[in-house]
């Protein structure tokens, strides 16, 4: 299996080169790093070169373009008279993320081990946070993310600093996600689009709070214009519509079923359950075999063979119908060290010594982290 880690980046050199470093240092190192140029005037495409990451360049200045220009070289291999091979598995990361040594090994297996999770995101923890407080600083931010963003989408959101999808599930919403859009999270942007598959029986986020990636505190810098993370965040779910709204999402998640039996929830969500019921494999999963038709009738549909597509009522009278319900690590020399039994948030070290004053302060507008 394919494994290939995306890193947009931007003017972050001096990041960069600890983060590519810990990617280096994995005990199943990645097959293939891509770096993401997105406008750099610095040594950031130097350092990338260095380390054997294939550059790949987006003029469009912004987060969720120079991603999904990751994404998209990944999936599709890369030009020239002898191309990489697509990935099966595509990571991302920030530039200032530092992993541990089984980042890649850890998310590789949850891909694995459970066909049905189209993207899993992981923990993560400050690294140069002020002494005493960086993992009250961590809990707080990283918690507060998954736990406010996670209750608006309805699941389990994605965090861009450290994340890994397969490729089918993004070549599934490569046609949908707003690249083009720079005042928005593009994590969040995927994580509702792939949410929307999670919300119809079609595979699920998953999130590994055991696997703890180093990350920069910069966004806690006032200069870093906090309000318009918040804007973005915001702007995230709006621009999608009813669709973003947390009050719709939680309808067609119906976790108890309840909004089903009252006849609320939206009938292409109910006919999506009900073929992942009959044993249908979800299609961001496994490709759908000849002859199938799509169920929906929008994003909400399930692909079901052709000979098997009955209506949720037919399917209820049934007898016996069984229903399914639906930085800077130790890898960058001794910055981010994990606990030897893997307890959540163990151990962080300081950031290396010999990186410049300021390097994690600059304006997060200039960096176009998210």
């Amino acid at each position: 299996m394919r494994v290939c880690v995306v890193v947009p980046v931007r003017d972050d050199g001096a990041l960069l080169d600890a983060c590519l470093r810990s990617l280096a240092r994995q005990t199943r190192v990645p097959d293939e790093v891509i770096v993401v140029d997105n406008g750099s005037t610095d040594d950031t495409v130097e350092v990338a070169l260095r380390h054997g990451a294939r550059v790949v360049t987006e003029a469009e200045v912004g987060i969720a373009a120079a991603a999904s220009t990751g994404y998209a070289a990944a999936a599709g291999g890369g030009a020239g008279a002898d191309p990489p091979a697509p990935a099966d598995l595509i990571g991302r990361v920030d530039a200032d993320s530092v992993l541990p040594r089984t980042w890649v090994a850890d998310l590789v297996g949850t891909l694995v081990d459970e066909p049905d999770v189209l993207a899993v995101s992981t923990n993560a923890r400050f690294y140069d946070a002020p002494v005493g407080v960086e993992r009250l600083l961590s809990a707080l931010y990283v918690g507060a993310y998954h736990l406010v963003i996670g209750a608006a989408l309805a699941h389990w959101p994605l965090f861009g600093s450290t994340m890994m999808m397969r490729r089918t599930a993004w070549l599934d919403v490569r046609d949908e996600v707003h690249r083009h859009e720079t005042l928005l999270h593009d994590d969040m942007d995927l994580a509702l689009h792939l949410g929307d598959r999670q919300l119809a029986g079609r595979g699920r986020i998953a999130y590994r709070r055991d696997v703890v990636t180093g990350i920069s505190a910069r966004p806690l810098d006032p200069g870093n214009a906090p309000w318009l993370r918040t804007y973005r965040a915001l702007h995230s779910f709006t621009v999608h519509g009813t669709d973003g709204l947390p009050w719709s999402r939680w309808l067609r998640a119906d976790l108890a079923g309840l909004f089903t039996r009252l006849g609320w929830a939206p009938s292409a969500v109910v006919d999506a359950r009900a073929a992942v019921a009959d044993g249908v494999v979800p299609r961001s999963v496994d490709p759908a075999p000849v002859g199938t038709v799509d169920t929906g009738s929008g994003r909400g549909g399930a692909r079901a063979p052709a000979a098997d597509v009955a209506s949720h009522e037919e399917r209820q009278r049934q007898p016996g119908q069984q229903r399914a319900e639906a930085s800077r690590s130790e890898v960058a020399d001794r910055v981010v060290v994990a606990d030897e039994d893997r307890g959540v948030d163990e151990g962080v070290a300081r950031p290396l010594a010999h990186l410049p004053q300021g390097a994690g302060s600059q304006a997060e507008g200039d960096r176009h982290q998210d």
